[in-house]
């Protein structure tokens, strides 16, 4: 089944370019791991998936639409696209205009999403139409400005209205904590709420964890907004490339958003998705560096039990509770301190020897929610097809209170802010009122204690 990427904004539309470029990279890269017919299977349903064959030239074009209240960003993915040699955009699948939204969502939501609705969604809808099998959509978008937070929030609406039976996976970049723009808190209360009521799944990238990553693991000294964005796009391939499912057959042929809702998000007050991927290392080190899997699904689920968002600096010290410690009537209900429970857990492994890794730890009850059957609250993908050069590597895409204490500061932030009526008038003067602003701290708060008394 196929999948419909909207990119929206500046930070959409980068991410987007780098994500298809990874894509399009480990497609043409080497599979020495795996048969010709496992390879030649992998590239089939990769295609197949993210890209559409033009007629005349054969090059792959993504399926993609590309949306920007300015057309420098667009222009210049257009362009780098076309330049690789290996796959391009389709130059009819983007819209933009001459104005930005200023880093106000209100101006996205309210003003250029409304004005702008008919044409954007006539490119989605041609988009869509050239699937044979539509699997859904996934947006790409940031919170903390105006366009891809606020008309991000209105498409994704338009996108449930216009698609009610496709799933929608809302691919969302967190701001830097030190502060972007004044007003980011505000931005992202609002696209956080609005997301939540539309969307299947939020899946969520912190721009300081990715940034930390570049620093640490990649040794980059002086850190672009293209390294950021490479990264992102690496953990993002190697979730949605193929891979075999243990309920599925010998095939790619599952769809890859469904398969994901079904495992990861199994009510809908719970939609928060995280992603850690191991290892990531300089590529120059590639070359030098050997991985066990004993030692990578170790690392993988401490990482995951200390909420530690890559393998360095893991707290070793956080334990899961006692057996019999969650039980409802138990006194000791509560989880030991800093311990991220989960509700469901989704393991994906790429490269040699797949099918004889012990996964057993991931299937301790102490891991998750007692409402939930821990047989139900986890599952694992494997293929022999290596991803990106790494031999071996390992994905966690995981449904948890990782987000808690980010969204409980951002909410704090943005509400003090409301309690003070700082930059109100910059939202209201486009229709958004304070009764829009409580709606959205309501439902977020709502989150927050959901996610809390797991």
């Amino acid at each position: 089944m196929s999948i419909v990427t909207v990119q929206l904004g500046q930070c959409g539309n980068q991410i987007g370019h780098e994500v298809f470029h990874s894509l399009c990279s480990d497609i043409h890269g080497t599979h020495g791991l795996c048969s010709r017919e496992e390879n030649q299977s992998y590239q089939d349903a990769c295609k197949e998936r993210f890209f559409w064959e033009e007629e005349k030239s054969g090059v792959p074009v993504a399926r993609a639409v590309l949306v920007d209240m300015e057309p420098k960003v667009i222009s210049q993915t257009l362009s780098m696209a076309a330049r690789s040699g290996c796959w391009k955009y389709n130059h009819q699948s983007h819209f933009c205009q001459k104005q930005g939204s200023g880093n106000n969502w209100a101006n996205g939501y309210s003003v250029h999403g409304p004005r702008h609705k008919e044409s954007i969604m006539d490119l989605v809808q041609k988009e869509a139409e050239r699937c044979d099998r539509l699997g859904g959509f996934v947006t790409t978008m940031s919170m903390a400005g105006g366009t891809g937070s606020g008309l991000g929030a209105f498409v994704t609406q338009c996108l449930r209205d216009a698609f009610p039976a496709s799933f929608i996976l809302n691919h969302v970049i967190w701001p830097f904590g030190t502060g972007e723009v004044i007003v980011q808190n505000y931005n992202s209360v609002l696209t956080l709420s609005h997301l939540y009521r539309s969307a299947d799944a939020l899946l969520v990238h912190q721009n300081d964890v990715i940034h930390k990553i570049c620093a640490q693991l990649m040794n980059i000294r002086h850190i672009s907004f293209r390294d950021v964005n490479q990264v992102i796009a690496h953990q993002l391939g190697s979730v949605f490339q193929p891979a075999h499912s243990a309920q599925g057959g010998p095939g790619y042929s599952r769809n890859p958003l469904g398969d994901l809702m079904e495992t990861l998000v199994p009510h809908p007050e719970f939609k928060m998705l995280g992603l850690r991927n191991i290892p990531q290392i300089a590529e120059s080190s590639l070359p030098y560096s050997t991985f066990s899997w004993p030692g990578l699904i170790k690392h993988l689920r401490q990482m995951l039990i200390a909420n530690a968002q890559m393998e360095e600096g893991i707290d070793w010290q956080v334990r899961p509770p006692p057996a019999g410690s969650s039980t409802p009537s138990s006194h000791s209900t509560k989880r030991p301190l800093h311990f991220n429970t989960s509700i469901a857990n989704l393991v994906i492994l790429r490269g040699k020897d797949v099918h004889s890794v012990d996964l057993g730890s991931f299937q301790d009850p102490s891991l998750y929610t007692s409402w939930l059957n821990p047989r139900d609250a986890w599952n694992a993908w494997r293929t022999p097809r290596a991803f990106n050069k790494y031999e071996k590597s390992a994905s966690l895409v995981s449904n948890s209170q990782f987000l808690l204490r980010p969204l409980d500061s951002i909410v704090g932030k943005a509400w003090n802010m409301f309690a003070s009526r700082a930059y109100i008038h910059q939202y209201t003067k486009f229709g958004i009122e304070e009764e829009d602003f409580l709606d959205s701290f309501t439902t977020l708060e709502q989150v927050i204690s959901s996610y809390t008394t797991l």
